[in-house]
C-alpha cells in the first residue's frame, strides 16, 4: 500500500474519527458520506479507508490504552487532532500488517504538520515509535479484558449480571470480527427474495446473470448472502424489487409472524420498511400492511422501498407509536413491534453505539418500549398476534419486557416451533422467544417474541 495519494486517505480517516469520536456523529453515516464523496477512488483505496476508519472506531478503547502505556500525556488530555492521529497510527501498527510500521509513523508526523500542529511533530513521532517498540516487546499480550475487547468497563460490568465471562468474550470478539469483515466486505450482504414477485429460481438466475454469487442462509426462508457486485443499485434484481436488503435476524421476525392470507397487519417503528415489505410478500397480494413511523423522512424511506418492490397491499403513514389511535383498537390480526432499543446486538456493524450508550439511556429505552407496547397491544384482535423484537442483548429490554407485558395485558407467549427450527435457534423457540447473540448466527444480536392475545 503506497502513501502518495492524490487524496490523503489517512487525512480523510482522521476527519471521520473527529466527527464520530469527538462530535458523536453516527459512524456508518459519516463513513458512507466519505465513501460516496470519494467514490472515484480505486476499490483497494476505498477498502483501506473503510478498514482504517471503522477499525479505529471499533477499537478506540484498546488504542487509547496502548497509547497511554507509552505517552507522558494521556489521551484524554491531548488535543483532539493529535489524539486521533495517534489512534490511526496505533491501529495501523497493531492491526494492519500491510502497512509498514515506519510508514505509519512517518505519515502520522506529516499529518500533524498539515493540520497545524508542527510544534507537536516531535511528540507524535516519539509516541508512534514507542508504540512500535511496545509491539516488538510483547505482541499485545498485556491487555486487561475491557481493553482487549475494546468495550466500556461499565457496559461489560452491566452485562456480567446476565452473562458469564465466556459468553461476553464471545460477544465482544464477534463484534470486533464483524466490524473487520464489514470493512473489508468479506461477509457480503444479506438479502431476502420477494418470491411473490418472482419465483426463487428466477431471482437467483437474475442475480447470477449480473455476476453475483448467492449463498443460502440456513434456517431463514428466502434469505441469502450475496457477493460479487459493485453497487446494489446496479443489480437488475434490486432495481426491479426482487430482493430486499435485510439482516438475517430481522427476516426471522417476519418468519415468526407468519401472517395468514388476508390478514390486516400494523408495523410500527417500521423504517426503512424491510419487515413491512416481508409481511406484504408473505401475504402474496392479499390483506393489507400499515407501515408506520414517526417522521415524514422515515416514511419516505419506506415509500421508496414500496415503490421499488412494487407491492400494492402495503401503505405507509406518519404515526407516533406511543400515541394511542382508538380507531385501531382490536383491528389488527398482527402487530409487528420492532422497537427502538440500545442496539447492543449490532455493535459489530455500528461500533460507536458502545461509546454513546449509557445505563440511563438503556433504562429510558426500556421504559419507552413499555410505553409503546402498552399502546400497540390494544390494536391486536382477540386471538391475534403481537411480535415484539429488538436488536439488543439486554434482558431488561427483552425478556423482562415480555414478562411485564404478560402480567399487565391479556397476552401469552406462543411457541415459535412451527416457524423457527429449534435445532438452529435453541430450546427457547418452543417457549415463544429467541435471543440471538452476536456471532451465534449471522453476526448480529436480535430478540424475537411471539405473543397471542387471549
Amino acid at each position: 500500500m503506497t502513501t502518495d495519494y492524490t487524496v490523503n486517505l489517512r487525512a480523510v480517516a482522521l476527519d471521520i474519527l473527529l466527527e464520530v469520536l469527538e462530535k458523536g456523529a453516527f459512524g456508518h453515516l459519516v463513513l458512507r458520506q466519505a465513501l460516496n464523496k470519494y467514490g472515484y477512488l480505486e476499490k483497494s483505496e476505498r477498502a483501506f479507508l473503510s478498514r482504517l476508519a471503522q477499525g479505529c472506531i471499533a477499537r478506540k478503547i484498546e488504542l487509547d490504552y496502548r497509547i497511554d502505556q507509552v505517552s507522558s500525556v494521556k489521551t484524554k488530555k491531548m488535543k483532539a487532532v493529535i489524539r486521533n492521529i495517534l489512534r490511526l497510527t496505533a491501529y495501523q501498527i497493531w492491526h494492519m500488517d500491510q502497512v509498514p510500521d515506519h510508514a505509519a509513523c512517518s505519515e502520522a508526523v506529516k499529518l500533524a504538520g498539515r493540520r497545524g500542529f508542527a510544534p507537536l511533530k516531535g511528540f507524535v513521532n516519539g509516541v508512534a515509535r514507542s508504540l512500535v517498540r511496545k509491539k516488538q516487546e510483547n505482541h499485545g499480550q498485556d491487555l486487561p479484558f475491557y481493553a482487549k475487547y475494546s468495550v466500556p468497563e461499565w457496559l461489560d460490568g452491566y452485562l456480567s449480571q446476565f452473562y458469564d465471562e465466556e459468553v461476553r468474550r464471545g460477544v465482544w470478539e464477534s463484534c470486533l470480527k464483524e466490524n473487520e469483515w464489514s470493512a473489508e466486505k468479506k461477509k457480503g450482504i444479506s438479502v431476502r427474495l420477494n418470491i411473490s414477485r418472482r419465483p426463487e429460481k428466477e431471482i437467483l438466475d437474475c442475480l447470477q446473470a449480473d455476476g453475483v454469487t448467492a449463498e443460502k442462509i440456513e434456517g431463514i426462508h428466502q434469505a441469502y448472502v450475496i457477493r460479487g457486485y459493485d453497487t446494489l443499485e446496479g443489480l437488475e434484481a434490486f432495481q426491479k424489487g426482487y430482493i430486499q436488503v435485510q439482516d438475517g435476524s430481522s427476516i426471522l421476525a417476519g418468519q415468526a409472524a407468519a401472517p395468514k392470507e388476508g390478514a390486516f397487519c400494523i408495523d410500527v417503528c417500521a423504517a426503512p420498511g424491510g419487515k413491512s415489505i416481508h409481511l406484504a410478500d408473505l401475504l402474496a397480494g392479499s390483506g393489507m400492511v400499515e407501515s408506520r413511523d414517526l417522521t415524514p423522512q422515515k416514511v419516505s424511506m419506506i415509500e421508496e422501498n414500496i415503490r421499488r418492490c412494487g407491492f400494492s397491499n402495503i401503505r405507509a403513514s406518519v404515526a407516533d407509536a406511543s400515541a394511542d389511535r382508538p380507531e385501531d383498537h382490536e383491528k389488527a390480526d398482527l402487530v409487528m413491534a420492532d422497537l427502538p432499543c440500545s442496539g447492543l446486538g449490532v455493535i459489530g456493524r455500528k461500533p460507536d453505539i458502545k461509546y454513546q450508550m449509557t445505563k440511563e439511556k438503556m433504562d429510558s429505552l426500556a421504559a419507552l418500549q413499555r410505553t409503546i407496547l402498552s399502546v400497540v397491544q390494544g390494536y391486536v384482535k382477540p386471538g391475534g398476534t403481537l411480535i415484539y423484537s429488538t436488536c439488543t442483548i439486554n434482558p431488561a429490554e427483552n425478556e423482562k419486557n415480555v414478562e411485564w407485558l404478560q402480567k399487565t395485558y391479556p397476552f401469552r407467549l406462543e411457541s415459535l416451533s412451527p416457524y423457527l427450527d429449534e435445532k438452529i435457534f435453541g430450546e427457547t423457540v418452543r417457549k415463544g422467544y429467541v435471543q440471538l447473540m452476536p456471532g451465534s448466527y449471522e453476526g448480529t444480536g436480535f430478540f424475537i417474541a411471539r405473543l397471542k392475545r387471549i
